[in-house]
């Protein structure tokens, strides 16, 4: 069965009407990084960006160049902890959201 909707075009659409999803990718790409899965954190990192402005405007608040953070989020991009922290830090500022870590029991 063929999509009608490209994943792209469906999430930019669900993040254009809906804060609490696109907070809630930010969310989950944080807490992917935290829990040592840094390949997930990239990917809803880079969803969250193509959803919300994309890298030419990411890359001019940041003064980087878009394809290095393109490459930064990509599959193979090692991003330094500089780098991804201070991307993070603009991402939350620019969304008006403060994120914090609460400690849980494991079971």
């Amino acid at each position: 069965m063929a999509l009608t909707r490209n994943f792209k075009e469906t999430v930019k659409a669900r993040a254009d009407r809906d804060p609490a999803f696109r907070i809630g990718l930010l969310q989950a790409a944080l807490e992917a990084f935290i829990d040592g899965d840094l390949a997930i954190g990239k990917i809803l990192l880079r969803d969250y960006v193509n959803a919300t402005g994309g890298f030419e405007e990411l890359g001019t608040h940041l003064h980087k160049s878009p394809k290095s953070l393109m490459r930064m989020l990509s599959e193979e991009g090692n991003p330094r902890a500089n780098n991804l922290f201070a991307l993070v830090a603009h991402l939350k500022s620019a969304e008006g959201v403060s994120l914090s870590v609460t400690p849980t029991p494991v079971h």
